[in-house]
This record gives structure tokens, C-alpha cells and sequence, in this order.
């Protein structure tokens, strides 16, 4: 199973977007799978329902940030590298879907209003525009590391 497929099924079973694109990648970036979970859970629903940043774009983020980010000892520049890498995801992901914003993302409603919570679900939003942002931002995070490594 690849991570596009990892991280949707982790979303299929409930985890937030943000723990399905970190928990995706987090094996293989030398944090458990718990950890990831546990981690990133506080960054779904762009951070805690709150809507703000886009949560399968903070997974990404973290995840991008435990491949290249700078740890004690390091250089200034992992710190810059990480965050010209933070720039290009956003970038990419704001090209493909217009926003990293979770609201926004989700046609401006606000899933904390029960009257926007209903069009959520009724429009079936959760299932359908999603998974899609999961996937999306699996992707770009592995096309950013692939990058890297012709670079």
C-alpha cells in the first residue's frame, strides 16, 4: 500500500486529516505510528475545529519538518531549507485547490454552526472533498522529497 492509500484509509477510519498525511509518512521518518497519531491530532479540522490552516496540509508540513527540519546542533540552514520547502507545498497546494484554509476548503462553512454543519454533511463534504485534500497533500509532500533527492 503506498501512502496516498495509507493515509486515506487512515482517514476512512476516523483519524483527522491531519493525523492521516502525517501517520502516512511518520514510518518512515522515525516517528511511530502512536506518536504520529497522537501528534497531529490537536492540527485536524484546521487546528482543533477551528478551521483554520487546512489539516492534511499541517500533517504534511510535520512531516516535511522531521525530514529536513533543523534539530540541536544543526545548521541555520535546514531551518531555511524546511521552510523554502514549507513555501513550495503551499504553493502547490494552494494551485491545485485555491486555498489552504479549511473553511474556505470546505465552501466557506463553518462546521462549528449547526446550520453549516448540516450543509456540510448533507453536501457530504467530509467524504468527498476530504479525502481528496488528504491525497492531494500526500503528493505534493512526496513530490517535494523526491525533489530533493535529484536536487
Amino acid at each position: 500500500m503506498n501512502r496516498t492509500e495509507r493515509a486515506k484509509e487512515f482517514f476512512a477510519n476516523h483519524y483527522n486529516c491531519s493525523q492521516s498525511v502525517l501517520t502516512a509518512f511518520a514510518p518512515d521518518l522515525g516517528l511511530g505510528v502512536d506518536q504520529s497519531l497522537k501528534v497531529a491530532c490537536a492540527f485536524g479540522a484546521g487546528m482543533g475545529r477551528q478551521q483554520h490552516t487546512c489539516g492534511a496540509v499541517t500533517g504534511a508540513l510535520m512531516a516535511l519538518g522531521l525530514k529536513y527540519g533543523k534539530a540541536l546542533g544543526d545548521s541555520e540552514e535546514k531551518k531555511l531549507t524546511t521552510y523554502a520547502k514549507t513555501q513550495a507545498f503551499c504553493d502547490a497546494f494552494k494551485k491545485e485547490h485555491g486555498s489552504i484554509n479549511c473553511r474556505e476548503l470546505l465552501n466557506g462553512l463553518d462546521m462549528n454552526n449547526p446550520k453549516d454543519k448540516e450543509r456540510i454533511l448533507a453536501d457530504d463534504l467530509f467524504n468527498t472533498k476530504c479525502p481528496v485534500y488528504v491525497a492531494s497533500a500526500v503528493q505534493i509532500a512526496e513530490q517535494i522529497m523526491k525533489n530533493q533527492k535529484e536536487e
